[in-house]
């Protein structure tokens, strides 16, 4: 039986796995449901070891699956198991039964996918088909982050737990594209995501005397339209690059000239050179407000890194596909400016992430993020398919790279 059709044979499973967690949805760093299940699991599945909990894997939710056969390199296969804080409007049986709470970004398939190639590939190395390790990582709160402004990945790496791995691998469901496409690209694929918080100070006073003011509401229009023009006359066009103001604030009154003003926006770019740029152009143009003036401050928290897919990582993907399924398309693209914090897997050891057409209808409202996203079910299948043919042939030799001196490494 080939790879594909073991993952067909479990296909309603599957479906089954998906749709339970896409009932029980749970928010950033509060996937305690999620985890239990997940460890559930992978502890019916023989040979695996599992572990959980701070101390093993630097988070309280989360979970890691190993199965090793002797001596020989070693795989991460990592799918995110968060949810995100909207109102679900889809009708289905399955649908969201935590309010407010909705899986629209697909970690329930992420999640559902690994579990599938997590029981495929353990039957594999108990019949001493596979020689080497494979960890299975769920990690949690992908989509937000803590006090400390950190995403889950972060707490992961720190934990020692990818220092064994000579490779990672993940895959994100792609609600814009059908079922039988698959999006690769190498390099820099998925953007890094900066916010920032400004303050503008000037020194206020009563409406009806502005000239006995520093306006720090004059000094924002001058600087506003700078900043939105910082992407396209001060980066190059050949380097995809956003800086955005989202939010603009002061006390509000409609006789008082305020002291100071707030604005707080994301910065993201696909090169670490071009992030470096954009903040060095954002501080300069809020010092607009000294030539006015008055003052500022600026406050950067620094977000996922550039997702980089290394080139060779990217090709074994490639390959499985074409080989696996030789009828499906095949686009290779960047991901868009959107960030994922698999880059931060992706900075510590050589990974790459595919994009997996899952796109239902045409019905609006049910991309990423959206309250009436779903996904085609056939997806799981491929997916799972996927990734454990990868495995499969980087752990019997098929797949390999220069881990230290890969000319396309940045």
């Amino acid at each position: 039986m080939n790879i594909h059709s073991e993952a067909q044979a479990i296909h309603d499973e599957l479906i089954n796995i998906r749709r339970n967690l896409h009932r029980q949805p749970e928010l950033s760093f509060k996937e305690y449901r999620t985890t239990e299940f997940i460890k559930r699991y992978l502890q019916s599945i023989e040979g695996l070891s599992v572990h959980s909990g701070k101390e093993a894997i630097g988070l309280d939710t989360g979970v890691v699956g190993t199965i090793s056969n002797g001596s020989g390199p070693t795989i991460a296969i990592r799918a995110d198991i968060d949810a995100l804080p909207i109102l679900e409007e889809n009708q289905h049986e399955y649908r969201s039964q935590n309010d407010g709470v909705m899986h629209a970004c697909g970690h329930d398939a992420h999640t559902t996918i690994a579990l599938g190639t997590a029981k495929i590939l353990a039957q594999k190395v108990r019949k001493q088909e596979l020689t080497g390790k494979i960890k299975f990582i769920f990690q949690p709160a992908e989509e937000d982050t803590d006090e400390k402004g950190w995403t889950g990945a972060p707490y992961l790496v720190r934990s020692g737990i990818l220092d064994d791995a000579d490779a990672a691998v993940a895959l994100h469901m792609d609600p814009v594209q059908p079922a039988g496409t698959v999006t690769i690209n190498k390099g820099y694929s998925m953007a890094s995501v900066d916010t920032f918080r400004a303050s503008i100070y000037g020194s206020g006073g009563h409406a009806a005397y502005p000239q006995q003011t520093s306006d720090p509401i004059r000094m924002l229009g001058s600087i506003l339209p700078a900043i939105q023009s910082i992407s396209g006359r001060t980066i190059s066009p050949l380097e995809p690059s956003v800086l955005s103001v989202t939010h603009i604030g002061t006390t509000p009154s409609y006789n008082v000239i305020p002291n100071e003003v707030h604005l707080q926006g994301t910065i993201r770019s696909y090169h670490p050179d071009i992030r470096k740029q954009l903040k060095a152009e954002l501080e300069q143009t809020l010092k607009i407000s000294q030539s006015m003036g008055g003052s500022c401050q600026l406050d950067i928290i620094h977000g996922e890194p550039v997702l980089y897919n290394h080139p060779a990582i990217t090709d074994w993907f490639e390959t499985t596909v074409c080989d696996l399924f030789p009828s499906f398309t095949i686009k290779q693209e960047p991901f868009g400016m959107a960030g994922e914090d698999f880059s931060h897997i992706a900075e510590t050891v050589p990974s790459a992430m595919l994009f997996l057409g899952a796109k239902i209808d045409d019905q609006p409202n049910r991309g990423l993020h959206m309250p009436e996203f779903e996904i085609d079910e056939e997806a799981l299948k491929y997916g799972v398919s996927i990734l454990t043919e990868t495995a499969c042939r980087f752990l019997k030799g098929s797949y390999s790279f220069n881990k230290g001196g890969n000319d396309d490494d940045p």
